[in-house]
């Protein structure tokens, strides 16, 4: 089977989430990705999960490392020697690509940034994705997921507008990671085209700020200051989430133009709250959008989540329940796009696990198992880089493969 990246190889010196997450999206693409890693310095994601608080003590269990490094090869390298560092250097001579989320500078002074990787392999592409970026008088700030959301200033307008903003945390990594995927894959192009690699330095906040950018020029050209205004939107009325039927079960309803206000009003069968002057075109229904969010929970509490969107989404207005995990998991539209798939870890065993966000007809993604701590380093260290055998023991020995 034909894959989108065959032939393409990715030196992955990446920890934690946003660095991981990104390179897995090209290992689904069919990218050879070897990550690089280290008894010195143990990515937490194995021995740990921020969201569970759970501990692992073995090296090779953890659910999160898993799902965020699938198809993924894994060798042990210390960089805190020389022979190491020379071999990170031979991987990424025989690499396509070189992504980075340590702190900016670190690899710098371990003779593994982008100048001296240059010197190695000219057209190299080598992201180094940061909190803020690689410089500038925040450069140095540590960088997690609610940090990145915050300077970006997507949490000053998530939330209701009588509690403060809301934290946010593991989905913002995501999001870094596929920007971070995405322009590794616009630089692929490029260097197809003009035969150049190149360094791109992206701030995780500032691919958090795409997400607002209206708001951004707003505030620039009108010196408007936008804050929490909940589920609301500037121009759909209505725009919210509306208590269903059973136990915390809300779906969030949207009509964009009054034409979908029509549809929505034939659908729960034209009450005569519907026909109010107050509700009879869109600047109105925002002008009295907490009445109209009153009319429209009564009745979506009459009926279960999946009810309203079946009525809904039948007179062609959006609307789709607030899935928890488990809705999500047991959703049969996802399951008939695929969306999770199974693996079998050697340590772990069977589990499900989400698979590549999208589908391509002639290079359908590959979905394998993450790899165990080193499980690669003959492969490598022996079939790539042509080590011989007793090389390799003794580096083992010396801890340089380690």
């Amino acid at each position: 089977m034909d894959k989108a990246l065959e032939g393409i190889r990715v030196a992955d010196f990446s920890i934690a989430w946003a660095g991981p997450h990104a390179t897995e999206l090209l290992a689904f693409l069919g990218a050879e990705v070897i990550k690089i890693e280290s008894r010195m310095r143990v990515d937490h994601s194995r021995t740990t999960s921020i969201t569970t608080s759970q501990v692992f003590r073995e090296m090779d269990v953890a659910p999160t490392f898993s799902d965020i490094n699938l198809g993924k090869l894994s060798v042990r390298l210390n960089l805190k020697k020389r022979e190491g560092v020379e071999l990170a250097k031979e991987i990424v001579r025989i690499s396509d690509i070189a992504i980075q989320n340590l702190r900016p500078g670190v690899l710098d002074r371990l003779g593994l940034g982008y100048e001296a990787l240059k010197e190695v392999n000219p057209d190299i592409i080598y992201l180094s994705s940061s909190a803020l970026g690689a410089t500038g008088p925040e450069s140095r700030y540590i960088g997690y997921a609610p940090s990145f959301a915050a300077v970006s200033g997507l949490s000053w307008v998530t939330g209701y507008p009588d509690c403060p903003p809301v934290q946010l945390f593991g989905e913002i990594d995501f999001i870094s990671a596929t920007t971070s995927a995405f322009v590794t894959l616009a630089a692929l192009h490029f260097r197809e085209r003009t035969g150049q690699g190149q360094h791109i330095d992206l701030s995780s906040a500032e691919s958090i700020s795409c997400l607002i950018g209206e708001m951004l020029i707003d505030y620039t050209m009108n010196d408007r200051n936008r804050a929490c205004s909940g589920n609301r939107d500037e121009m759909m009325a209505p725009h919210g989430c509306y208590r269903c039927k059973g136990e915390d079960k809300w779906v969030s309803i949207a009509a964009a133009n009054d034409e979908e206000w029509k549809a929505f009003c034939r659908a729960v069968g034209d009450p005569e709250w519907t026909r109010d002057e107050r509700f009879s075109d869109q600047n109105r229904r925002r002008e009295n959008q907490d009445e109209l969010d009153r009319l429209i929970g009564e009745w979506t509490a009459k009926h279960t989540d999946y009810e309203v969107m079946h009525i809904l989404q039948k007179a062609g207005v959006a609307a789709v329940p607030s899935f928890s995990n488990e809705e999500l998991f047991n959703d049969e539209h996802l399951k008939e796009r695929g969306l999770f798939t199974e693996i079998d870890h050697p340590k772990i065993g069977k589990r499900t696990v989400v698979g590549a966000p999208w589908k391509l007809k002639a290079t359908p993604p590959q979905v394998r198992r993450d790899p165990l701590f080193g499980e690669h380093n003959d492969y490598v260290f022996g079939e790539l880089l042509g080590l011989p055998a007793e090389r390799i023991r003794k580096l083992m020995d010396e801890e340089v493969i380690y």
